[in-house]
């Protein structure tokens, strides 16, 4: 067995939790750290059907990339979807490590499995932040080559959501062949100046608002918003490879429950 300190250390190694944004809320959030598990369950989000299929499996912690815990909790009661989720982990004793912006930029972290995952060539940083207590740098976004370069907007569309398994990819024709990608894992539009700067004429990512839709065609770049969790989950089947080659001894799952949020008609 490991302990929930013993897993929430290797987490910390591969993606330091000191790296995380100011926003974020990264880290332990559930349970005790002695606690002991031999059995963990990874999911994108702890949700409450998350909670129970953790629970049915024999799960004594879920390592998930969204925080638990992102806005205080003023009380803990069953009137809240949060309250809920965290009165159903303390009463299973399940506890809860999220690793969030933290591992969306770190090396082999989101946004890398996300460049994979589409296939990109000759990947590099999309935004360096800096460099972690390890001697790595770290930052959110890739950049890569497509691997079909000169692809249409819309072949690339269909291509992003076959290979993410996206319920839609809602896109804007940036009027140039695909050659050089940008991608951000979540909702990073805003770093379309980013990918602009980087040569890119496509940027994939998620959460896109109508004014950076129009900027991206103004400025002659393709931009693809193929959907948060389609754009995340790849980090799931990584962490679990990651966590049973560092603890054989502990078994370490995928959710199936827990799917995309919202369908497209």
């Amino acid at each position: 067995m490991a302990t929930v300190k013993d897993i929430y250390g290797a987490m910390d190694e591969w993606a330091p939790f000191e790296t995380q944004m100011d926003f974020d809320n990264a880290g332990f959030l559930v349970g005790r750290g002695e606690a002991e598990t031999d059995k963990i369950l990874v999911a994108l989000d702890i949700t409450q059907e998350v909670v129970v299929e953790a629970q049915k499996l024999g799960c004594q912690l879920i390592v998930s990339h969204h925080p638990v815990i992102f806005h205080p909790v003023k009380a803990l009661t069953d009137e809240s979807v949060t309250g809920r989720t965290l009165l159903a982990l303390a009463e299973a004793k399940i506890a809860a490590i999220c690793c969030h912006t933290n591992l969306d930029a770190a090396q082999d972290g989101v946004n890398d499995c996300l460049a994979q995952a589409l296939g990109l060539q000759e990947v590099a940083q999309l935004h360096p932040d800096g460099v972690d207590r390890a001697g790595r740098t770290y930052g959110i976004g890739r950049v890569g080559m497509c691997h079909q370069p000169g692809m249409s907007a819309a072949d690339y569309a269909g291509r992003v959501k076959m290979l993410l398994g996206a319920a839609g990819v809602r896109y804007t024709d940036g009027g140039r062949p695909v050659h050089r990608v940008a991608v951000g894992g979540g909702a990073c539009g805003s770093m379309l100046a980013d990918a602009v700067a980087m040569g890119c004429d496509t940027f994939v990512t998620a959460d896109v608002k109508y004014d950076q839709f129009l900027e991206a065609r103004a400025l002659g770049v393709t931009l693809l918003d193929a959907g948060h969790y389609a754009t995340e989950n790849v980090i799931c089947d990584r962490v679990a490879q990651y966590l049973a080659k560092r603890f054989p001894q502990v078994s370490v799952l995928v959710s199936h429950r827990h799917k995309e949020a919202c369908a497209c008609v």
